[in-house]
């Protein structure tokens, strides 16, 4: 049975742990980083979110998952953290813009340390917040500023699905041009991944824009926006 609480959730991630030999998160990280590992699959961390809301029906609200969130993610297992942010994200109905000075918390705290964790929060958490209240995308797109790796990689990461939409895109643009001059590889993925989904419902004005900033854009963040671009294109642009 697994109890809606941090030792609970432990105890159970490590009943499905699986052996490296199985199946070794580890390798989607590289460098130097504080995680450690269950190796237990989505469909499980998944279910186990799920497992919790239905025992807390009825008495539970967002806050409550909040509460056991923020105990989730500042452990150093990457899946405590995906259950954290899987649990969180079942209570969506309860969304408000407000929730986005907790989101920014915890990314500025640390406790998404790492690029999976960071961009669930932004998929699940952050998005879905701005596809309802898309005139918030200003507030996002200023994190860009920050000194923070995982709160400048949201304020990328986080508008994606607005770009796909075809909404926001000055907002879209406005952070990828800021971001161009980060060094970290993190954040050049990151602005590449908005780029190009920016360019799915415009792709002329995505390849004005990387023409007009060809000599500013790194070659990574170059490289990942060009990808929906046949053949023909990507080639010529690569060549500027």
């Amino acid at each position: 049975m697994l109890h809606p609480s941090k030792a609970g959730v432990i105890r159970a991630l490590a009943r499905h742990a699986r052996p490296v030999g199985t199946f070794d998160a580890q390798r989607y990280f590289r460098g130097e980083h504080d995680l450690l590992f269950f190796n237990a699959g989505t469909p499980t961390i998944r279910a186990m979110a799920k497992d919790i809301r239905r025992r807390t029906a009825g008495r539970w609200t967002l806050r409550d998952a909040t509460r056991l969130a923020e105990q989730l993610l500042a452990d150093r297992h990457l899946e405590a953290k995906q259950v954290a942010v899987e649990l969180v994200a079942l209570y969506r109905r309860e969304f408000t813009p407000s929730c986005l000075t907790t989101w920014k918390r915890w990314l500025s705290r640390g406790y998404s340390n790492n690029w999976a964790t960071t961009d669930s929060i932004c998929g699940y958490l952050i998005g879905r917040v701005l596809i309802n209240h898309p005139s918030l995308a200003g507030r996002v797109a200023a994190w860009s500023r920050d000194r923070n790796l995982w709160v400048r990689r949201a304020s990328a990461v986080s508008l994606v699905g607005l770009a796909r939409r075809g909404v926001a895109l000055e907002r879209a643009y406005a952070v990828a041009r800021r971001l161009h001059g980060d060094e970290e590889d993190l954040i050049q993925k990151a602005v590449g991944w908005l780029l190009r989904e920016a360019g799915k419902t415009d792709q002329q004005r995505l390849a004005r824009y990387l023409r007009a900033n060809v000599r500013s854009i790194p070659r990574t963040t170059f490289r990942y926006a060009i990808e929906r671009f046949s053949e023909v294109d990507r080639r010529r642009l690569l060549v500027l």
